[in-house]
């Protein structure tokens, strides 16, 4: 059985099409982090609240660890005037030992800003050469109206969502707002290559807004007019 799903896992990477796979964390959670990293010259906390807002965008996994996670997260909430929050890695090298797992991320500004909200969207790197999203939470309509809205503007979203990055945790920290439930959206590294002249995705590139491509703007509208019109049909602006 184990050969079986070996030899099938191999199979699905030459042809391109492998699931997103996520490998264990270095640490338990934040605190255990916070030992052994410091903040500030491995890591930072960013966090803006946009008041009267009922959406907040998070990248917990943001800056080095799964690029361009922040840039979406921080310039989509701009333009839907909502909360934002990044968990940034910034060392030179080595930053995906900074990764927490979403069920495991308890850093407490970001705990707290979640609880906040009531819709919240958490934006992750996927593993993945096809430029592919997939959509996962517990907030079934929302997802409905973000797959209908990013395929509409051109991109692909896959029809189902591998386990591990289902997003459906009752301690996923996306579904630990008022709500207790959220969106995950899990973007493969295709998907996100697409995003940046020459597909670069290295930090320094990635942070100058002129090397971002037309697809980054249609993909970050179509999620934001999917939050609009869900408001709009729970009676709220924003």
């Amino acid at each position: 059985m184990k050969r079986a799903l070996l030899v099938a896992g191999i199979a699905a990477c030459l042809l391109g099409s492998a699931a997103p796979v996520q490998a264990a964390d270095k640490y338990r959670g934040y605190a255990e982090l916070a030992a052994h990293e410091v903040e500030g010259k491995d890591y930072r906390l960013v966090q803006r609240f946009s008041r009267g807002t009922k959406v907040a965008h998070i990248a917990i996994h943001g800056g080095a660890i799964e690029a361009p996670t922040t840039q979406l997260a921080d310039y989509v909430a701009q333009a839907g005037n909502h909360t934002f929050y990044s968990f940034e890695g910034i060392k030179p090298a080595g930053n995906s030992g900074l990764h927490l797992t979403s069920t495991h991320f308890d850093e407490p500004k970001g705990v707290k800003l979640v609880a906040r909200s009531s819709y919240t969207i958490s934006w992750h790197g996927a593993s993945g050469a096809d430029a592919t999203t997939y959509v996962g939470g517990r907030d079934t309509a929302l997802i409905r109206t973000v797959t209908a809205e990013l395929r509409a503007a051109g991109f692909t979203v896959a029809n189902s969502v591998p386990e591990e990055i289902g997003g459906d945790s009752s301690r996923n920290i996306v579904n630990r707002n008022l709500r207790h439930k959220g969106v995950q959206l899990e973007l493969s590294k295709g998907q996100r290559e697409q995003f940046f002249k020459d597909g670069r995705l290295a930090r320094s590139w990635i942070e100058n807004p002129a090397n971002r491509t037309a697809a980054f703007y249609r993909y970050t509208a179509a999620v934001n007019r999917a939050l609009a019109s869900t408001l709009a049909r729970s009676g709220l602006t924003r």
